[in-house]
């Protein structure tokens, strides 16, 4: 029977599996964060006082005498982000405007399908949240117009006599697929000053 090697400073065969499962398991959780924000790219307004996420692939249209900032994609060129600011009683709160169901309507009333528009909507789901200490309403509507349907996600928030309306829009289609795209791109929407 051969006497037994002395232990040199190299890892045992028990070790190394855990090693390799700690290093896989490492490597997935890495790859997973940035997956998470891939695809996405950040805009900032020039003055540093909003932020937000939008797809990649996608351009930035100027527009006279409409939103203050519009996106959309090179491929599918119906689909579109925008963000439109309106002025409001500076000492307005976004709650001061109503629920969110109230300001979610008032929306599809005035701006999304407003009478002799032609276009029809409904309002799917309308959500309030907190970030950064701000109230949020994020809306889902669904847009029936004359010859397609289309699907629509914005987010409002008041911040200091001004409200903001950022919305990302797709034809029903391709809903299904670009719907958890969309979410991350309205919620990312933040007031930075």
């Amino acid at each position: 029977m051969p006497a037994p090697q002395p232990r040199t400073g190299r890892r045992t065969l028990r070790s190394t599996p855990i090693s390799a499962l700690v290093a896989l398991a490492l490597a997935v959780l890495l790859s997973a964060c940035s997956a998470a924000a891939a695809g996405l790219n950040s805009f900032q307004s020039p003055d540093g006082r909003y932020a937000f996420l939008y797809p990649t692939g996608w351009t930035r249209v100027q527009v006279s005498d409409g939103p203050q900032v519009v996106f959309h994609d090179l491929i599918n060129a119906d689909e579109t982000l925008s963000l439109v600011i309106s002025d409001v009683n500076a000492t307005n709160s976004l709650d001061d405007l109503g629920s969110a169901v109230a300001v979610g309507e008032k929306l599809r009333r005035v701006v999304i399908a407003p009478e002799g528009s032609g276009r029809e909507a409904e309002l799917v789901e309308a959500l309030e949240r907190e970030d950064g200490g701000r109230t949020f309403y994020d809306l889902e509507y669904a847009v029936h117009l004359n010859d397609r349907d289309r699907h629509e996600l914005a987010t409002v928030v008041v911040d200091r006599g001004r409200l903001y309306t950022l919305a990302a829009s797709t034809n029903e289609r391709r809903w299904p697929k670009v719907k958890t795209l969309f979410h991350q791109v309205i919620t990312s929407f933040t007031l930075q000053i």
